[in-house]
């Protein structure tokens, strides 16, 4: 037995003397909302009465508060007992999916589809996704004759002309001449004059996109998004099924990222174009078909994707969300990947969804580092389109597609994605979804059915043990970003037009793998303005447009208020954006120009006119005593007199603050290679501050202090560790002393040998040693030990010589979560950097027990399944491949270090505030 000896005399702060009278705060009621959901995979449909009460139960006991029902490929040699979609036994099995839901107190999401995107055996291919098709021919003298046709074998059934236009080789010429072109697409045409004639004949074709990981009854052409009439069509199918059925709607009908390729055209776009740019596109197809890209192409460009991205707001996402609230349901959308203003787009919907896609490296100290991960394409700047739209429009939930894909299968940790979670926190998520969980039968052999391109957050995962550990951190997390309101101190103008203007090509998507290259200026302007202590939410033109001044404040269409605008370097702006600048600013409203002010006005459509406008009231901005302009953004910034937050850019911490009524509360993430501690300013005033540990459900008041005309507080945080504060203005909070501690240098490095035993290994280990020294369990001398999925006990007796105020027990290196219980009481799961807890109420003077199960990942496991040739991969379509999208085994994979690999110590602490 290891034996700590030194005495220490208890001191009591002077603040403790009134505890008596304090109390321990309160974190917020739970509601159903604040629980994590998580997309759950239906494979195939093949689900049943007895399995989806037995996987509802499971999630609900380990506290998630939702599920998205997706239907996927289904697995093979069960064709019989797939389901097709929204069939008589399908909707059947939905309507007793929601009443075992409601028992269980989750919350009913459906996807409007099966795979991704929406589409199926209803979507005719007149109603299917569309691209543009041109064919070109040279012709001379008056009298041509033509045969008008693709050259695409494959589209000649489908594609229908949509213009054939003449342009004589000078270019004052122009002609319209579809009406020469008879039924059988033979133009017969008398030219005005003689000469060469660039005959350009414009076709409506089909992507001929099937929808990607079909479930049953689901396959069939994606659909036509950009058509009114087609998406109301592909929406009559759920109708007709729910009618049928009599099945209650959804809490929240879901779409996926916009993952529709190649899709850049629709029936009549030239004649929507004319009607929203004023006018004609077709009269300009060779400047819009010119691959040298003018300014006059950039120009027709820019408003050809303007009016494709306003034909998917309105024909598609609006259409899409008024026809979920006429029965009585939300939508959950992600615009990601679109042809349009993503903020627009998340605007009309009532949860925005974001993504997250890979493993973020923030340099945490002491986390496992896999080599076998994806780069998180999805830093905050791309996921704060989502959030800002929800702030900006008074929503209440943003919600996250997490974890995605961060490692390989069967290797991520929950101590791996707490990073990654954190990062969305910050970034204004307040509704995690798991990406995801697949529905497995009851009975069905281990791994059971799986999902290729996800964190497996399911009973069959080894992780699972911690889950209701980690459910609770998100919970607490949620409970306080869901309330109040969202306290971001700028808006910052998103420079649509820059975008649309200079990229190269026609169809622009803003898919999250691609962002860097499309709005690397706008990235490195939200980056700058975070380093400089700020936080943002972005802003389109349309709600520019509708926003005011309230009091030197600027105030958008959804009551979020803000300190000033700012406008990061944009160039192309209408006329009508700033001049609503220039309105607002001679209100009282603080503009800011970073790097230039904007330069002219972007579109090809009465060009002059504009800009003689645009000149004007850049003029009025530039004269107005509210408009700051400069390249240095500290700088810049430090002029609108708003006070930055020096944690975010001294200390390198992450935070988001929102309003209450008592004054406001943070989220803050050591999202970072240093620990922290000492006297922290905040960017608010506050009388007092209350502390609340999402991590073990601790709470108490902080010590602050003014200093500077800053409230500061003194704050612990070691590298990977988060925080909630709660800041009143106004009052002291009756609250008991949250303790900040420091070690006395009285300790116990625990290195004798553990009492070790298995608690349940598969494949069973036999023969393992009775009595171990720490580090990983593969090293053993015992049978399947490399191999195995399992779960171990550590077992130890500490005398400890109790006279300290606090003792702090850290178990160094785990792979991967840690139960702990001393004398016999539990006293929680460790899952997360860094693995310690206080432990001092549960110490006795003398001897303690100390007991510690670990659970390691299912990588060995798994590796030893593919080593053995056993065939788990039996599902249909990609089944579950690689990272790189390719099929391969893990039978190559070495032994994923796995147990209690220490150092482990038992630090003496004493209250220093």
């Amino acid at each position: 037995m290891k034996k700590l000896t030194t005495k220490i005399a208890i001191a009591l702060l002077a603040a403790a003397a009134g505890q008596a009278q304090a109390q321990t705060p309160v974190w917020p009621d739970v509601k159903t909302e604040m629980k994590p959901g998580a997309r759950w995979w239906w494979m195939g449909s093949a689900v049943d009465s007895v399995s989806l009460a037995y996987n509802l139960g499971e999630y609900a006991k380990a506290g998630m508060g939702s599920v998205e029902i997706t239907p996927i490929y289904g697995v093979q040699k069960n064709e019989k007992n797939d389901i097709d979609y929204l069939s008589d036994r399908w909707m059947n099995m939905y309507k007793y999916t929601v009443e075992q839901n409601a028992k269980n107190g989750i919350l009913t999401d459906m996807n409007n589809g099966t795979g991704w995107p929406f589409g199926g055996p209803t979507t005719s291919i007149e109603d299917a996704a569309c691209r543009l098709l041109i064919s070109e021919y040279k012709a001379e003298g008056r009298k041509i004759n033509l045969n008008i046709e693709v050259s695409d074998a494959k589209q000649k059934p489908y594609a229908k002309i949509e213009r054939v236009m003449a342009f004589s080789a000078d270019g004052k010429n122009r002609l319209d001449i579809t009406a020469n072109v008879d039924a059988n697409g033979v133009l017969n045409w008398k030219a005005p004059k003689k000469g060469e004639w660039r005959i350009i004949a414009a076709f409506c074709g089909k992507t001929l996109q099937k929808v990607k990981r079909a479930a049953p009854g689901g396959e069939g052409y994606v659909i036509n998004h950009f058509s009114k009439d087609g998406v109301a069509r592909y929406l009559k199918r759920f109708d007709d099924a729910f009618a049928k059925s009599n099945a209650s709607f959804p809490h929240n009908f879901f779409n996926d990222s916009y993952e529709v390729y190649g899709a850049d055209w629709t029936t009549g776009l030239f004649d929507e174009f004319e009607k929203h740019r004023g006018y004609k596109l077709e009269m300009y197809l060779p400047e819009f078909l010119d691959e040298k890209r003018g300014d006059t192409t950039a120009r027709i460009i820019s408003d050809y994707r303007e009016t494709l991205a306003e034909l998917l707001h309105k024909n598609f996402t609006q259409q899409w969300t008024d026809w979920a609230h006429s029965h009585g349901s939300l939508t959950r959308n992600q615009a990601h990947g679109s042809p349009g203003n993503l903020i627009d787009l998340y605007a009309t919907v009532d949860v925005p969804e974001c993504e997250g896609f890979g493993l973020s490296d923030f340099g945490i100290k002491g986390l496992r580092k896999d080599s076998l991960t994806r780069k998180n394409d999805s830093d905050m700047s791309m996921l704060k389109y989502a959030s800002s739209a929800a702030h900006i429009t008074g929503k209440t939930f943003t919600s996250s597609e997490t974890f995605t894909w961060l490692t390989e299968h069967f290797r991520t940790s929950l101590s791996q994605c707490k990073p990654d979670l954190d990062l969305m926190f910050v970034s204004g998520v307040n509704h995690i979804f798991f990406h995801g969980t697949t529905y497995t039968p009851k009975d069905e052999a281990w791994p059971g059915w799986k999902f290729y391109a996800s964190v497996d957050m399911s009973p069959t995962n080894s992780i699972w043990k911690a889950a209701p550990d980690f459910f609770t951190y998100i919970t607490r997390c949620q409970s306080f970003l869901q309330m109040g309101k969202p306290d971001n101190d700028f808006l910052l103008y998103l420079p649509i037009y820059d975008l649309w203007h200079e990229q190269e090509g026609r169809l622009m998507m803003f898919d999250i793998h691609k962002m860097d290259k499309y709005a690397p200026r706008f990235i490195k302007a939200v980056n700058q303005i975070s380093n400089a202590g700020y936080d943002v939410d972005y802003i389109s033109d349309n709600f520019i447009k509708t926003a005011t001044c309230k009091n030197g404040r600027i105030v958008t269409s959804g009551g979020a208020s803000y300190k000033a605008l700012v406008v990061p370097g944009a160039r192309l702006m209408p006329e009508a954006v700033i001049a609503k600048l220039a309105a607002l600013a001679k209100e009282g409203a603080t503009i800011v120009f970073l790097d230039r002010y904007p330069e002219d006005v972007p579109g090809n459509s009465n060009v002059e006119a504009r800009r003689a406008d645009f000149q004007k009231y850049l003029a009025e901005i530039k004269n107005c005593n509210n408009v700051l302009y400069g390249t240095d953004y500290d700088a810049t910034l430090a002029k609108t007199n708003v006070t930055p937050e020096k944690m975010r850019k001294d200390l390198g911490l992450s935070c988001i603050r929102r309003s209450n009524n008592d004054g406001y509360h943070y989220f803050i993430s050591a999202l970072t290679d240093k620990d922290t501690e000492g006297w922290i300013p905040l960017g608010v005033k506050a009388q007092s501050v209350v502390a609340y540990n999402p991590m073990n459900g601790k709470a108490g008041k902080i010590q602050t202090r003014q200093n500077n005309g800053q409230t500061e507080v003194y704050l612990q945080l070691a590298s990977g560790e988060s925080i909630i504060l709660k800041t009143y203005t106004n009052k002291d909070a009756e609250a008991d002393v949250y303790p900040v501690y420091e070690a006395t240098g009285n300790e116990v490095k625990i290195d004798d040998e553990w009492y070790f035993q298995f608690v349940e290994s598969i494949p069973e280990v036999v023969n393992a040693p009775a009595k171990v020294k720490l580090g990983s369990w593969t090293e053993l001398n015992a049978e399947q030990v490399k191999n195995t999925m399992a779960t171990a006990r550590y077992t130890i007796d500490v005398d400890v010589d109790k006279q300290g105020e606090e003792y702090l027990l850290s178990l160094g290196d785990v792979r991967e979560s840690a139960k702990i219980t001393i004398n016999g009481k539990l006293v929680g799961t460790l899952w997360a950097l860094p693995y310690s807890c206080y432990i001092g109420e549960y110490l006795q003077k003398g001897k303690n027990t100390l007991e510690i199960e670990v659970t390691n990942l299912p990588a060995n496991r798994i590796a030893e399944m593919d080593r053995q040739g056993i065939q788990w991969r039996k599902f249909k379509d990609i089944n579950v491949a690689k990272l790189n999208y390719k099929k391969g085994t893990y039978a190559h994979w070495p032994a994923v270090e796995s147990g209690l690999l220490g150092p482990v110590t038992i630090k003496e602490m004493k209250t220093i505030r």
